[in-house]
C-alpha cells in the first residue's frame, strides 16, 4: 500500500494533492510539527535519513524528495497522467516549470527565510540580492500565467502541483504580498476551484487557512 507521510504545513502537501488528483488508493499518515521549534519531530525525522518532508513508503520502498516522489507515483500508479509526453507541444514548458518550482522558487524562498531570521540590516547586500531574486521569480510566474491557464498551457499537470506549495503554504514561513502579482492570484483561484486540491488540503491540514490571495 502506498503511504504518504504528511508533515503539517510542508512540501508533502504536494503528494497528498497528487494522489487526490489521480484518484488512487493511498494511506495518509499525518505528523505534527514541534510546537516550539516548528520543525519535524523525531518520529518524522526517523522515516528517512534526510529527515525532511515529503516521504512515502510503498512496500519496502522509502522515498523522499518532492520531484522524485511525484514522478514515481505518476509512473507507477498514474499511468503517466499529469505529465506531458515528449511529443506534446508544451513538453519543454512542462519540464521547465516542474523543475523551476524547487530548483529556483522554493530554494530562493528558503534562502530568504533563513536570512530574514538573522536580523540583518535591510540594506545588507546578501539580503537585498536574495529578496530581489525572489521578486524576479514571482514576477516570472506572474507574467507566464497572465496568458496561460496552467503552467504547461491549457492542461493541469504535476508542474502546477509542484509550484502550488511555494505560492501558498510556504508563505506561512516567508510572508509575501501577492498584491503585486494579480495573475498569480487569478491562477490560484483556478487551483482553489479544483475539488482534488480542496480535498487534499482538508485531509492533510484540516482547518488551516489557505493562503490563496
Amino acid at each position: 500500500m502506498l503511504t504518504v507521510h504528511h508533515l503539517g504545513r510542508s512540501q508533502s502537501e504536494r503528494i497528498v494533492w497528487l494522489c487526490e488528483e489521480l484518484d488512487i488508493p493511498y494511506e495518509l499518515k499525518r505528523y505534527a510539527r514541534d510546537p516550539v521549534t516548528v520543525l519535524a519531530q523525531p518520529d518524522y525525522k526517523a522515516l528517512h535519513p534526510i529527515g525532511a518532508a515529503p516521504v512515502i513508503t510503498d512496500g519496502e520502498l522509502v522515498l523522499a524528495e518532492s520531484g522524485a516522489v511525484v514522478e514515481y507515483i505518476i509512473a507507477r500508479y498514474g499511468s503517466g497522467r499529469l505529465a506531458l509526453k515528449p511529443d506534446h507541444p508544451d513538453f519543454a514548458q512542462f519540464l521547465y516549470w516542474f523543475h523551476f518550482a524547487n530548483g529556483t522558487l522554493q530554494s530562493q524562498m528558503g534562502r530568504s527565510m533563513i536570512l530574514n531570521r538573522l536580523n540583518l540590516a535591510d540594506d545588507h547586500p546578501m539580503l537585498v540580492a536574495t529578496r530581489a531574486r525572489v521578486d524576479r521569480s514571482f514576477d516570472l510566474v506572474d507574467a507566464h500565467v497572465r496568458d496561460a491557464t496552467y503552467l504547461a498551457g491549457d492542461d493541469f499537470t504535476s508542474a502546477d502541483i509542484m509550484i502550488g506549495f511555494s505560492l501558498t503554504t510556504m508563505r506561512y514561513f516567508l510572508p509575501y504580498d501577492l498584491g503585486r502579482c494579480p495573475n498569480i492570484q487569478a491562477y490560484l483561484g483556478r487551483i482553489a476551484a479544483r475539488p482534488a486540491y480542496r480535498r487534499a488540503m482538508e485531509k492533510g491540514d484540516p482547518g488551516m487557512t489557505l493562503l490563496l490571495t
